[in-house]
């Protein structure tokens, strides 16, 4: 193994960190501000909060369609920069975002068309007053998504200019928006259900609006030129898709398979489902330098592989990892000695905080042994275009074992939610293998992403 610098390093100790600090911030910001969403909107009533929950839901799978193509579009942009080919990076950047806003218009559309249709289809029945509140909620997210679509494909160009703080910028000044017209809307005006769907539409405006001005500075080294007339490549658009395809098929079964293992948890009891909501929410900021520093990597060892560095590529995505490793002890163990007092915080029956506190603490060790090989190394893959086999892992590990043993060890085996996130972990510790054994091997490095 290989940890020397590189003499002619493409990136310095302090530009990595101008890259990543960003993001982690971002990353918090989007927890925190996420609860004080939630608890905003709970005062418009029960109804309101269990309508907005049912099309967020949906809203997950529909937004990993712009994410996906996000990431395509970061990789490819990534690697034309890496090639110092700035002409193409800025087709990249405008076939990006053409095709992000386009997909994310047709989505809005079928949404506003078929609204009570696909709400029915997916969760069935439910009381009429919920359902009511998540077909307000479902058309507004509608009318919103062409513009965050527009922030996430702008959020990931600056990104693989290794520029994070725009996308900081535009994320604080979206939730400021966000969180103040809820507070006009829902206790001002009380619009309920409707003051959080035009808040949420607002902000997000707003913060397409901030990226597509701020990617037409001519300074930057990827600009957006003559925006208003469209050039369609079809050899960027297929280098886009290469990525975004794979990524966004593997992001949708994740979630999709996340509501398998949720619906699975209700047959366990109220507790159960109580200790789960619990968990998540604590665990959730257990990775959040893990991630921010993930979305770094796609950047990092795109540019690598777009300048043929091979050696450099490594040798980052060994250093990002074992950030993301430093991070993780230090924050894991922070949690588990606050744990007791956060679970202490939901003022919930001793079972249900018992139950949350034991899968959280073991959730802390394997957070900190196995989850960067497994979703961290993984980026260093599919920023080298190696997107379809981290898909193929992915997919069939969540199905056999996130899900498949999820039933095992939960229902068979009677170890209920414990024996559901051990199910999960599972799922780590073999993706962590496989990606790994593929990191060190050279398959990967044969693929491409740009042509030429």
């Amino acid at each position: 193994m290989q940890w020397k610098a590189p003499d002619r390093p493409m990136f310095t100790a302090r530009s990595l960190w101008r890259l990543i600090l960003p993001l982690i911030v971002e990353q918090l910001l989007l927890v925190t501000v996420g609860m004080a969403d939630t608890v905003m909107v709970s005062s418009a009533g029960e109804a309101a909060v269990s309508g907005i929950s049912l099309v967020d839901q949906v809203n997950v799978l529909l937004i990993q369609i712009f994410a996906a193509l996000a990431t395509g579009g970061a990789v490819v942009s990534s690697q034309y920069l890496g090639r110092r080919d700035r002409e193409n990076a800025c087709r990249s950047a405008k076939q990006l975002v053409w095709s992000t806003f386009g997909m994310a218009v047709l989505v809005g559309a079928a949404v506003l068309l078929f609204n009570r249709h696909i709400l029915r289809g997916v969760f069935g029945n439910v009381e009429p007053d919920v359902m009511r509140a998540a077909e307000t909620y479902f058309w507004l997210s509608a009318l919103s998504y062409p513009m965050l679509a527009l922030y996430n494909a702008g959020a990931a160009l600056f990104r693989s200019m290794g520029n994070s703080r725009v996308s900081l910028f535009a994320s604080a000044i979206m939730n400021v928006i966000n969180i103040s017209g809820n507070a006009a809307l829902i206790y001002g005006l009380r619009w309920g259900v409707a003051g959080a769907g035009t808040a949420t539409l607002a902000s997000r405006t707003a913060a397409g609006v901030i990226m597509l001005v701020l990617l037409h500075k001519p300074e930057n080294p990827i600009v957006l030129r003559r925006l208003l007339r469209p050039e369609w490549d079809g050899g960027i658009l297929r280098s886009i898709l290469r990525v975004g395809v794979p990524n966004g098929l593997e992001g949708g079964v994740f979630q999709i398979g996340k509501l398998l293992v949720a619906s699975l948890i209700t047959t366990y009891g109220t507790a159960a489902i109580a200790a789960n909501a619990i968990a998540n929410n604590v665990a959730m900021m257990s990775n959040l330098a893990g991630s921010a520093i993930g979305l770094a990597m796609i950047t990092v060892v795109g540019r690598c592989v777009g300048a043929r560095d091979i050696a450099q590529a490594r040798y980052y995505t060994r250093l990002l990892v074992a950030l993301v490793y430093a991070c993780s002890l230090a924050t894991n163990l922070i949690l588990f000695l606050l744990c007791p007092y956060l679970v202490r915080f939901y003022a919930m029956p001793q079972e249900t905080s018992d139950m949350a506190l034991l899968v959280l603490n073991v959730n802390f060790v394997m957070q900190t042994l196995v989850w960067p090989l497994s979703f961290t190394t993984p980026n260093a893959l599919r920023a080298a275009g190696d997107a379809k086999f981290t898909m193929i892992v992915s997919i069939i590990s969540m199905w056999v074992f996130r899900i498949g043993m999820s039933y095992v060890l939960g229902s068979w085996m009677q170890l209920g939610l414990l024996g559901v996130w051990a199910a999960m972990q599972i799922d780590w510790v073999v993706r962590g293998i496989i990606f790994t054994l593929r990191f060190h091997g050279h398959r990967w490095e044969a693929k491409h992403v740009i042509d030429g």
